[in-house]
């Protein structure tokens, strides 16, 4: 597991050890024309007005140059691109994009920004997945309560059917149909096997994931006997494991994007990373500011509502602007990366769920 975790730690470090951009401007040829950030005439490498290189880059193996070199400058361009980001994000994306690069702080400086931010604000809290009692927090035992009654319930229904059935009574199950003795009797045994499993688990020695669930990937198999056998542990390392392996979520998301307008060639994969990135780094200022509005007080039930419409809306908003796509599309589009969202998110545990087996 320290291998893992130092390959983790090593890439978390790269980024944020070049913590500042020495340069206005990206890439490095000689270019001719004019500015493709503030429209000036070129003479030589660099724009005389704003000091952006004239050559600017679009292609994927730039991304990984941003990667290794991580670029995190908060002056005036992050203080430019923060607004654009929360209300108008579909500009900034095409704007960067089609060269504004100067004016604004990179896709992945604003994004390591905004993860560092949020595990550190979740750090100050003391909001930790560790801090999880998932077996015996008031909430679980009122829940472990109301299925304890309603499996006895209906395990004492079942033999007064069995027992009315004996006396030769007319008896139906509780689907309706005319009981069988058979019928009685799996219907006993269904009830009993839930009184067993709500007893498991009140007692803590239930499972979380059923013993019997196999992904036919060792390692995660693995992970996850692990994480039945000691959840607040296995919390805990997602949690760590999450912030060291955060940049994963942008290669892991392009490719959904990419379906989106994979029968086009009007965009390349690396506007596709620039809009991951952004929306990312979106979510998790959003998540910043939802956790410091619970902190203050602010009622659970206005948080939920923001955090289910506010992410579409902004994916929306970021489509719409950055593809210049009509509503129709924008919504059809936007439905469908919600939806890849969550397929992104599952993949992602499991990754990390895979990767903390090997402590």
């Amino acid at each position: 597991m320290s291998g893992i975790e130092g390959v983790g730690d090593a890439v978390t470090g790269g980024m944020f050890a070049r913590a500042i951009e020495p340069e206005a401007g990206e890439a490095a040829h000689d270019a001719g024309g004019k500015c493709l950030n503030c429209g000036a005439a070129l003479v030589g490498p660099y724009c005389r007005m704003c000091g952006q290189k004239g050559h600017v880059h679009r292609t994927i193996s730039a991304i990984g140059h941003d990667l290794i070199h991580g670029i995190l400058h908060l002056d005036g361009k992050f203080w430019r691109a923060l607004p654009l980001l929360a209300w108008r994000p579909g500009d900034l994306t095409r704007r960067y994009v089609h060269g504004e690069r100067a004016k604004f702080v990179s896709p992945l400086g604003m994004f390591l920004f905004s993860i560092f931010l949020m595990f550190a604000v979740l750090q100050i809290f003391g909001l930790s997945l560790s801090n999880l009692d998932m077996r015996s927090s008031e909430v679980v035992q009122r829940n472990m309560n109301v299925a304890r009654q309603e499996v006895v319930r209906e395990l004492r229904e079942a033999h007064d059917r069995r027992a009315a059935f004996a006396r030769g009574e007319r008896v139906v199950l509780k689907n309706g149909q005319p009981a069988t003795l058979d019928a009685l009797d799996r219907e006993i045994a269904g009830a009993q096997e839930g009184v067993d499993a709500v007893q498991e688990l009140s007692t803590g020695t239930g499972r979380f994931i059923d013993a019997d669930f196999d992904t036919g990937w060792p390692r995660l198999d693995h992970g996850i006997e692990k994480f039945n056998q000691n959840p607040g542990l296995a919390l805990y390392k997602l949690q760590a494991n999450g912030y060291k392996f955060s940049w994963l979520l942008i290669p892991i998301s392009v490719p959904f994007v990419w379906l989106l307008f994979f029968w086009t060639r009007r965009f390349r994969f690396y506007d596709h990373t620039v809009f991951v990135t952004y929306s990312l780094a979106f979510m998790s200022l959003f998540a910043i500011l939802l956790t410091l509005s619970g902190m203050t007080g602010l009622p659970s039930g206005i948080i939920a509502i923001a955090a289910m419409i506010v992410p579409p809306f902004h994916i929306y908003r970021q489509l719409k602007g950055a593809y210049s796509l009509g509503r129709f599309g924008t919504l059809v589009r936007t439905f469908l990366l919600v939806n890849f969202c969550f397929v992104t998110a599952s993949f992602f545990f499991l990754m990390l769920l895979g990767i903390g087996a090997l402590g």
